[in-house]
């Protein structure tokens, strides 16, 4: 229990709250301003009809509608995350492993190009629909991710955000029943949101996959994501990456205890992973993987192969994988120098907290030795 549960409980109230406000302001600005762009582009549509017919939510539809195809993918999802999302542009250039001047300077070339092209604001139907697919699904995909571990601020994860994730994302599932990696990805997200409870500790503290106490993972959150990745396997030959994360995220709900994880079948799962969708942030969870599978030192050896990417310079999960994996192997002079620099990356309290504890508990480990 925290020190003072009724400060607590509050502080928590709080934070979803301003969340929740957050995203009907958003979401109302946003109405107003398609409203205004429809009147001087498309006499006579009727949006809020279009949507309830066509997808069923109006978040949802505004997201496809953002999500067109006159623009870079790139600057898609950044415009939508921006726009309809309520991202910040720190928070997305997080997503994407970019400067911010990167990111506001793809939102901006995204406004004027849709303004130029006289883009009409309307729902997508069929092809269209469907092309517009991956750019929705990353979108979904990206809002959970800051959920589930904020970029900035006293609170580790953000609950409203996952929980509006997931709604888009079981919308989307019921109007593309056929779409593998619409249910991967809702497979994925279920059972991720799973964990919520047991990530944060009574006093907001993280707590980490494998010290969290399963009990606390919510049961019913997990057979819908099971039964999400069953639709998604049964709906094609070979498996998205979506697919493959949520079978990656499957074998940890499956183990009963941290030590009867199938880290061999995850690490196999992230190679194809690698194949189908290869990324830094792909190949640093597939080290992790590795060294868990076949002992840190091949995990180590992964990992320091990704210390040049520039990408990567200012991911702070870079340098606090390999201090776990240089802890493991007895170096704890090393591991605590990279705790400590991943603590200074960071820009989230909670994280920074963790981190710097680890640091304290390596240089104890040294002294120790």
């Amino acid at each position: 229990m925290p020190e003072r549960p009724g400060a607590w409980l509050m502080g928590t109230a709080k934070h979803r709250a301003i969340d929740l406000i957050r995203r009907r302001q958003t979401l109302e600005r946003k109405h107003e301003e398609i409203a205004r762009d429809i009147e001087r582009a498309q006499e006579g549509l009727d949006l809020d009809t279009a949507i309830d017919m066509e997808v069923g939510d109006d978040l949802l539809g505004l997201i496809f509608m953002a999500c067109h195809p006159v623009l870079s993918k790139e600057a898609r999802v950044a415009l939508t995350l921006r726009v309809l999302g309520g991202l910040t542009t720190e928070e997305i250039a997080r997503g994407f492993l970019v400067p911010v001047s990167t990111i506001a300077q793809r939102i901006v070339r995204a406004k004027r190009t849709l303004a130029e092209a006289h883009v009409r604001f309307e729902v997508p139907g069929g092809t269209e629909r469907v092309a517009r697919l991956a750019s929705v699904l990353e979108v979904i995909y990206l809002i959970f991710n800051e959920g589930y571990s904020a970029t900035a601020g006293d609170d580790w994860a953000r609950p409203a955000l996952c929980e509006e994730a997931l709604r888009l994302g079981r919308i989307l599932a019921e109007l593309a029943t056929n779409e593998p990696e619409v249910h991967g990805l809702v497979a994925l997200m279920e059972i991720h949101a799973s964990r919520l409870r047991a990530r944060v500790g009574p006093s907001g503290a993280p707590v980490l996959l494998l010290e969290q106490d399963r009990s606390q993972w919510d049961r019913l959150l997990i057979r819908r994501g099971l039964a999400a990745l069953e639709r998604a396997e049964s709906l094609g030959d070979a498996m998205g990456p979506y697919a493959l994360q949520a079978a990656i995220a499957a074998c940890h709900a499956r183990a009963a205890t941290a030590a009867e994880t199938d880290w061999p079948r995850i690490a196999a799962l992230y190679d194809a992973v690698a194949q189908l969708a290869p990324s830094p942030v792909v190949e640093l969870n597939r080290a992790v993987a590795v060294g868990m599978a076949f002992g840190p030192a091949a995990g180590l050896e992964l990992v320091d192969a990704l210390v040049p990417e520039p990408s990567l310079k200012e991911y702070h999960l870079l340098p606090a994988v390999r201090g776990d994996l240089l802890r493991k192997l007895g170096r704890s002079d090393e591991a605590r120098a990279e705790f400590e620099r991943a603590a200074s990356l960071t820009q989230n309290a909670r994280e920074r907290e963790l981190l710097h504890r680890r640091a304290v508990e390596c240089a104890a480990e040294g002294l120790a030795g």
